[in-house]
């Protein structure tokens, strides 16, 4: 990705300017497509996922040209650069943390005081003819335009949502249209973040499924594997459907399922579910009443729970909303969990003709 170092006196004639800029490209590399992969479905490589924060060139710019801010979560990165092939402009990288734009704006990452202090670090102001920087509108939330502009003396522009709307914007003198400032978040682009919410989920599935293997094999003789898969089996299905429902179905068909509430709408996708599976997989434990009950309250919660885990990749939502729908789903989930645990102990104490 980083093609070379240049020195910015080079292109600018400042001698008071010795810093040393990479200059990158605005193709992607094998590793760059790797990457972008890889970071959707492993939390922990996307956390790695950064670049040095600094200033970096694409192209050939000089002391005119634009310059562009960023977030150090090199998947911004480098959709930004690759927005900006056949351009010469500057790329500023904000120091936020290994996090995309907008929840480093949320979190007060990519933020005023850390565009004023990278604006200084680089003295921006040294080796440029003009006193302006573009950034994503996604990043509007965090920074006080006027307050870098008294601070710095740069007056910033908020550009359009997405990346590959730049060349459009630059040509129309900065200008947005409406359809530049649209959020869509289509049904690709909430699948393709699916894996994020699969993956975690289905590591909480396996051990749910061993505990469950153990809790139904424990019989009067000790643990049979014929009882832990014949009466486990209906409830690790439904535990499946839950991930599904809850990472899958939710994300992708968001915007369709009633209510704005993220936990209501994991709910609703998870009774869909559970029920067919119920009735689908009919044995006689399922019928036993205390059995029947545990699964009904229990499964589509979990949906719930899972579908809640997606605020954090959707623009539907902010942090406030966030917080107070943690509030009432918690204790919701956290008694729902409890009948339901109290009630399965109940069925095996009697099962094991101790009560």
């Amino acid at each position: 990705m980083i093609d070379e170092n240049i020195n910015i006196l080079e292109f600018c004639k400042k001698p008071s300017q010795f810093e040393k800029v990479n200059r990158v490209s605005s193709e992607w590399s094998l590793s760059d497509y790797s990457g972008s992969v890889k970071c959707r479905i492993s939390n922990s490589f996307r956390m790695k996922y950064r670049i040095k924060p600094g200033m970096y060139a694409v192209g050939e710019p000089d002391a005119n040209s634009e310059v562009f801010a960023s977030a150090n979560y090199k998947l911004s990165f480098d959709i930004l650069r690759k927005a900006l092939k056949g351009l010469n402009v500057w790329i500023l990288v904000l120091d936020t943390k290994g996090i995309n734009v907008w929840c480093a704006a949320a979190k007060g990452t990519f933020g005023t005081e850390e565009l004023v202090k990278r604006i200084g670090g680089v003295k921006l102001g040294n080796f440029l003819n003009h006193r302006r920087i573009i950034l994503p509108q996604l990043g509007a939330v965090g920074v006080n335009a006027d307050a870098v502009f008294k601070r710095t003396g740069f007056k910033v522009y908020f550009g359009p949502v997405y990346a590959k709307d730049i060349k459009a914007y630059l040509n129309s003198g900065r200008r947005k249209t409406q359809e530049m400032r649209k959020i869509k978040f289509s049904m690709v682009d909430r699948l393709v973040l699916t894996p994020r919410e699969i993956i975690p989920a289905m590591n909480k599935f396996i051990i749910f499924a061993v505990i469950i293997l153990l809790f139904f094999g424990i019989q009067p003789t000790g643990i049979l594997f014929k009882s832990a898969w014949v009466y486990g089996e209906p409830f690790i299905l439904l535990g499946l459907a839950s991930v599904i429902s809850g990472s899958f179905i939710t994300p992708v068909l968001l915007p369709f399922i009633p209510f704005r509430s993220f936990a209501l709408k994991g709910w609703i996708s998870g009774m869909l579910l559970t029920v067919p599976v119920i009735f689908l997989f009919n044995t006689p434990e399922l019928e036993n009443i205390l059995i029947f009950i545990s699964a009904i309250l229990f499964f589509p919660m979990a949906s719930s729970y899972l579908a809640l885990q997606f605020t954090g990749s959707t623009t539907f939502t902010n942090m406030s909303g966030v917080k107070k729908e943690l509030k009432t789903a918690l204790p919701v989930y956290l008694i729902s969990t409890v009948i339901s645990i109290v009630l399965l102990i109940i069925y095996k104490l009697h099962k094991l003709a101790v009560i």
